[in-house]
């Protein structure tokens, strides 16, 4: 971590994350593809909730999760293991407070929230169906991905993987029960998915709660007082990543809404294609997870330039991988678009999606890299303003395009593609003009 090679070690502590990320997104890709075979109202109705179903899983694992592993790391590289201890009970905390806040926001405000987006009819319906039961659960949602944070923060990969990885073993095979039924049980329908979702949750959050708290752990999970040093000391990275995950997420369901007045046929579309633009995000976790670890365990230990080296030498490599899914896609969407619907006009949306957006994705895979990266630093100024270009160029842009000069569909692609692009060269941009130059407190 301190002064071994920095790919190498990169790849090695990246390994278990990106196999946590194979099996989620294998737990995704599985879930719309059934919920895909009940038609297109439930297809599109999944695809109203996908984008705050994704908040919440960017803002428990790579948002307050990066400030919870960020805080953890900084804390061990300074050596202070009694302060980290307290911080992963100081974490529990918060996942137990926001993981409530979202269930409250979602079940109250949920009807709202999707009739905005473009819902309408069945669709609707079978959003807030998903929706109550999917947020219903959501304190176990924080919970997991709380404590898998606490675990990277301790440079644990392997645990969180194994976990997880067998979690996804036993859930994917669930949803299909679940969901259309076998021998004398009924299917549930859209319901059925959102239980087979939250068991992933129950069963992860349970295994990496005996692991803390039993002997040989890194740190131990223990009961301390509240002291509002250790919350800050999370909070301050992870509130404005959460902010950055909302405005990431507010981008996808505003531009969701812009794409809604085309009707359902273009949101189930729209909301294959998207799913893949977001799956980079976890792709990027698997990297993610091991720059925050690496660089804040350099800054705790006042080594400033290797932590600027990290940063760069992992978002390279992000954006190698999502460029290539991005130019795979764009060529042949089939590949993606196909296993999710088989509706003519579905596909024709999605198609043009990916022909049009694909090849972006590797400024979003090099942009979201340097956002952990900054996690790690404790630093989330910059972050925040590079997403609120993304934001400001996706309103502005999707507002013209549709509402003033009534552009079409493609027009909406083209303009989450500027979006995108816009994004990694900022990243990039301040990365190189000011990472280097951040102040460290040791």
């Amino acid at each position: 971590m301190l002064s071994g090679p920095i790919l190498p070690t990169l790849l090695r502590l990246s390994v278990p994350n990106m196999l946590v990320i194979g099996a989620q997104a294998a737990v995704s890709i599985a879930e719309t593809g059934f919920v895909g075979l009940l038609g297109t109202e439930p297809l599109a109705g999944v695809a109203l909730v996908f984008p705050l179903v994704m908040l919440m899983q960017m803002a428990s694992a790579g948002a307050m999760g990066g400030g919870i592993s960020s805080s953890i790391a900084r804390a061990l590289g300074a050596k202070r293991t009694a302060d980290a201890e307290a911080l992963a009970w100081h974490a529990l905390l918060i996942a137990l407070a926001i993981g409530a806040a979202f269930s409250i926001v979602t079940l109250g405000f949920g009807p709202l929230i999707y009739r905005s987006m473009g819902g309408q009819g069945k669709a609707l319906n079978a959003a807030l169906v998903y929706s109550n039961w999917v947020f219903g659960g959501a304190v176990l949602v924080w919970i997991m991905n709380s404590l898998a944070s606490v675990l990277r923060g301790t440079g644990d990969m392997r645990t969180p993987a194994v976990v997880l990885v067998w979690g996804a073993v036993a859930v994917i095979p669930l949803s299909p029960l679940l969901i259309f039924g076998a021998g004398g049980f009924d299917g549930l329908g859209v319901r059925g998915a959102a239980i087979a979702y939250i068991a992933y949750y129950v069963i992860g959050s349970s295994i990496l709660a005996w692991k803390l708290l039993r002997p040989g752990s890194a740190i131990r999970l223990r009961p301390v007082s509240p002291k509002y040093t250790f919350f800050i000391d999370i909070l301050k990275v992870g509130v404005p990543a959460c902010v950055h995950a909302i405005l990431i997420n507010l981008s996808v369901a505003v531009t969701t809404g812009f794409v809604g007045t085309y009707g359902t046929a273009a949101i189930a579309g729209y909301g294959i294609g998207a799913r893949l633009e977001y799956l980079q995000i976890p792709i990027v976790f698997g990297f993610g997870g091991a720059l925050v670890a690496m660089v804040g365990t350099n800054v705790g230990a006042g080594q400033r330039e290797r932590a600027r080296r990290i940063a760069w030498i992992g978002s390279s490599f992000a954006a190698a991988v999502c460029g290539g899914i991005g130019l795979i896609v764009a060529i042949a969407p089939h590949l993606w678009a196909d296993w999710f619907s088989s509706d003519p006009a579905v596909l024709a949306i999605a198609y043009r999606y990916l022909h049009i957006v694909g090849p972006a994705y590797a400024l979003l895979g090099l942009g979201m890299a340097l956002y952990f990266s900054f996690q790690g630093t404790g630093r989330m100024v910059w972050p925040l303003a590079c997403v609120g270009v993304r934001m400001g160029i996706i309103v502005i842009g999707c507002a013209l395009a549709s509402r003033v000069f009534d552009l079409g569909v493609d027009s909406l692609f083209a303009v989450t593609t500027g979006a995108l692009l816009a994004f990694g060269a900022m990243y990039a941009w301040v990365t190189a003009r000011y990472f280097a130059v951040i102040p460290i407190k040791r």
